[in-house]
């Protein structure tokens, strides 16, 4: 099992506490309930998964967990400090890469330090996060120029010139072929070890989050609350046809009502 202590860098991931926390939204007028009464803990460098049934509110947690939204009640802390609003430690990556169409990959991926005014200064961590995430040689390279995984490591890579302690992922993956999501679900996995963030998945993929996670957490319908915990010890990486991860999806498909599709 790779814990924070065993990643090769020594940069510190965030700790999260999500306590008693509830949301809702406003649709047509009335309170739409999105969460309720949610409460886990994620130790600094440790990489979770978030299952549950579509729209059980998910996203929204991440969101939170981004500052892009307060939540209704409860609270979010990192490192024992209330979350009151998003910061460039705390990355958030979605399914759309949406990277800028004029810009070259360079450009895209110098965004964050661009904005922050850092740009001038920290021109190298542009390059050294390209070399992260295999785009050497791509830099001048224009996003419809690019497959779908190399722009989606383009968004990575934007995200990594923040040197983020918190990546949180909405389903990076899922609009990739079968194929380059397993090279993408690797790479990913070889980055967290090596650069040390905590990292948050979220997947309706229940295979995705064993190969990925050391700890999946199984929300209930909406409004979302905890249903179950499941932990992963298998050490990295992980095969798919390993006889625990078959276990594990067994359980984790029960706890999801979905003992049929066993």
């Amino acid at each position: 099992m790779v814990t924070a202590a065993s990643v090769e860098n020594q940069t510190q991931g965030l700790r999260l506490d999500v306590s008693n926390v509830s949301h809702a939204f406003q649709l047509n007028r009335a309170a739409l309930p999105v969460l309720h009464d949610l409460s886990f803990e994620v130790d600094s460098g440790e990489s979770v998964a978030l299952l549950g049934p579509s729209g059980c509110g998910k996203s929204t947690l991440l969101r939170l967990l981004a500052g892009l939204e307060q939540p209704e009640s409860g609270q979010l802390r990192a490192d024992d400090v209330p979350i009151a609003g998003p910061g460039p430690h705390r990355m958030l990556v979605f399914q759309d890469p949406s990277l800028y169409p004029w810009r070259t990959v360079w450009g895209n991926t110098a965004l964050g330090l661009e904005a922050r005014g850092l740009l001038k200064q920290q021109r190298g961590k542009v390059t050294q996060a390209l070399q992260l995430v295999g785009l050497a040689g791509f830099e001048k390279a224009y996003p419809r120029q690019l497959s779908g995984g190399m722009a989606q490591r383009v968004a990575l890579a934007r995200a990594l010139v923040n040197e983020p302690k918190l990546f949180l992922l909405d389903e990076p993956f899922a609009k990739l072929d079968s194929l380059t999501r397993m090279v993408m679900q690797g790479e990913f996995v070889a980055l967290w070890r090596q650069s040390g963030f905590t990292s948050i998945l979220v997947t309706h993929d229940v295979e995705e989050a064993l190969l990925l996670a050391q700890r999946i957490i199984v929300l209930s319908e909406r409004p979302a609350t905890k249903r179950a915990e499941v932990v992963n010890h298998l050490s990295y990486p992980r095969r798919r046809d390993d006889r625990q991860i078959q276990l594990l999806r067994r359980e984790i498909l029960g706890h999801l009502g979905l003992e049929t599709s066993l």
